[in-house]
């Protein structure tokens, strides 16, 4: 099939708008729907993306009508049952692909350097592609994120072998890939609604190490209860912060910095400072120069690599940064990433009085984990519990934020909020530190917030 023009079905995605860009940047007509505007639709219109977004067979443009010569993609989060856009295409036979499967495609022609695991994979996937950006190795990438140094979710090489990827492991996309290079960062139990236990989840991500070529490398983090599967050929390295064949000594946090020296089978670098200086970041930045190192990028590349790293929107993404306040957005919808963002900013502001405003994703989730939300969030001195964000799915019968709300521990000031009632509750102040947690649509507020904080930082 040549494929002339590419339509997809849930374009505004942040893995789908990597693809589409791809494509963009090889001169190939691009379109698609989405059910809203946003800030990433609007971009990809500006690069030449045909988009709108209403599901109407009759707003397809016509260059995507053509079953010989039009390649369809759709995101998971969208059933072909529920979208007309997506059954005609189907019934009409086009040549209609999940996102993960066109980008299997797309990458196997590149050596993959793949950073799974249920959290930490956005921030260590783009630490990973700025570090041989910058370098002498260079790289392709698809990221789940925005990164802060370039402004996009995808970088094209004209020169590199290699390409980074951020292996998602929900609907099981990740084992589209074949890794030449992996990093795990953590196995902690997730989508739960389609794996369905723990043990199946553990076992998708064994399964997806087994996929890693002969002669490549797998990188995981030290204690996770997975169990590699990997070919014969393969070599497996551990890392954490403190102990694994790549790890942190030295650690020095103060002033508004962190550095460390990297201990790493593949040569020590002392001398590493974090441009993102969080403590989280001192696993991600272990793991990312794991592959950097793997990939041939140099030690004095590695060292300015780090200190220029910029972050990730919505990843740790402070907006206010005074000495009197701060206020921060963060991605985190996971029990797990909850924790590692508060502790972060725990040991980043200790003594400070911490608020922390959540948004619940998916009513499954919060099913599957409401305990271990609440522990998380406890270690904040202040917690708003805001309605959950559905997405994709339909209410659950008692599944509500009063699960999470209900088993904070005692002693945590509390209060439970509407979406609408956010900004009220900003307003109400008695904190030195804000973060608003989550996956949802409760980024949406963060330029109000700091129009509301910023007369007081």
């Amino acid at each position: 099939m040549e494929i002339k023009a590419v339509y997809f079905v849930g374009i505004g995605g942040i893995g789908m708008s990597a693809i589409a860009r791809y494509f963009l940047s090889r001169g190939i007509i691009v379109g698609g729907y989405d059910r809203t505007p946003c800030e990433l639709t609007e971009q990809l219109s500006k690069e030449g993306a045909q988009i709108h977004y209403e599901d109407n067979v009759g707003l397809i443009p016509v260059p995507f009508r053509d079953r010989e010569s039009t390649l369809v993609v759709y995101t998971p989060a969208i059933h072909p049952a529920d979208h007309s856009e997506l059954t005609f295409f189907c019934e009409q036979g086009f040549e209609v692909q999940k996102r993960a499967q066109v980008l299997g495609t797309l990458t196997r022609d590149y050596k993959g350097l793949c950073v799974a695991g249920t959290h930490g994979k956005t921030t260590t996937s783009s630490m990973t592609a700025h570090l041989l950006h910058q370098s002498h190795v260079d790289c392709n990438a698809f990221l789940g994120g925005i990164t802060k140094n370039y402004g996009t979710n995808y970088i094209l090489s004209q020169k590199s072998p290699f390409v980074v990827i951020e292996a998602d492991e929900f609907d099981r996309s990740f084992h589209w890939l074949t890794p030449y290079a992996s990093v795990i960062t953590a196995t902690d139990a997730d989508h739960l609604d389609i794996y369905g236990t723990e043990e199946a989840y553990l076992e998708s991500f064994r399964k997806y190490s087994s996929l890693i070529l002969p002669g490549g490398y797998l990188v995981m983090h030290t204690g996770l209860k997975m169990k590699a599967g990997v070919q014969e050929g393969v070599t497996v390295y551990t890392y954490s912060r403190e102990a694994g064949d790549f790890h942190a000594e030295n650690v020095s946090i103060g002033n508004g910095r962190i550095t460390f020296d990297l201990v790493s089978p593949l040569g020590d670098i002392p001398g590493i400072e974090l441009g993102v200086p969080v403590t989280v970041n001192i696993e991600n930045g272990i793991a990312a120069m794991a592959l950097a190192q793997i990939a041939g990028v140099t030690a004095d590349e590695i060292r300015r690599g780090m200190v220029t790293f910029g972050g990730v929107d919505r990843r740790f993404d402070f907006h206010i940064k005074t000495d009197k306040m701060a206020y921060l957005s963060d991605y985190a919808h996971h029990p797990e990433e909850i924790r590692c963002s508060l502790e972060s900013l725990r040991e980043l502001y200790r003594g400070r009085r911490i608020k922390a405003i959540f948004q619940p994703h998916l009513y499954t989730r919060t099913r599957d984990f409401y305990r271990e939300f609440a522990d998380a969030l406890s270690l904040v001195d202040d917690v708003c519990i805001v309605d959950i964000y559905p997405a994709r799915e339909e209410p659950i019968p008692g599944v509500t934020s009063a699960l999470i709300y209900d088993n904070l521990r005692p002693g945590i000031k509390r209060q439970m909020c509407c979406k609408d009632e956010i900004l009220d509750v900003v307003r109400q102040g008695g904190f030195d530190v804000l973060v608003t947690l989550g996956a949802g649509d409760i980024e949406n507020y963060a330029p109000q917030i700091t129009k509301i904080l910023k007369p007081l930082s």
